[in-house]
């Protein structure tokens, strides 16, 4: 399977947008996920809904999301003018940080209320990086609305972990 068609290569789209979204996605995935640590104690013990997914699920969901992402902004900057690219880039920069910095607040702080606060950050942030890649492709913004969704039940699930255990 071919994601760039030569007509695409023809047409002047080139794969170097792609490829850089996607290191810098898989960076902030690899630097996340360092963190994460679903199997310790502090982890187990903590109360949680019955909504929520089985761990095998996080990776299951995650890693099409990030596959989206990184098309999503390699897209958008693909179709993006200077000014526009250097937006993105901090926007791309700001998210992924968020994105990442959520296990670190929340598993290896064990704090589930930072990590409430860092979740609540990305959200909004997901929004702004929707907003500038639609001023360059529209597709490339819808494409991000599964990972903004994704976000946000995120947000609601660790808002009930915060609930559920307010001793954190």
């Amino acid at each position: 399977m071919r994601l760039i068609s030569e007509r695409d290569r023809q047409a002047g789209i080139r794969w170097q947008p792609y490829a850089g979204a996607a290191a810098v996605v898989a960076a902030a995935a690899v630097i996340g996920s360092a963190a994460m640590d679903s199997r310790s104690s502090w982890y187990r013990r903590l109360p949680k809904p019955r909504w929520q997914p089985p761990p095998w699920a996080f990776g299951a969901t995650w890693t099409p999301l990030y596959a989206s992402l990184a098309w999503s902004v390699g897209r958008a900057w693909s179709q993006a003018d200077d000014g526009e690219r250097s937006k993105l880039a901090t926007a791309l920069a700001v998210n992924l940080s968020l994105n990442a910095a959520w296990s670190w607040m929340f598993f290896a702080a064990r704090s589930p209320r930072a990590g409430l606060a860092g979740t609540a950050l990305l959200d909004a942030s997901n929004l702004h990086l929707i907003r500038r890649a639609s001023h360059s492709d529209p597709w490339a913004a819808t494409a991000l609305l599964p990972y903004a969704a994704w976000c946000w039940f995120a947000t609601a699930l660790n808002a009930k972990i915060v609930h559920l255990n307010r001793r954190y």
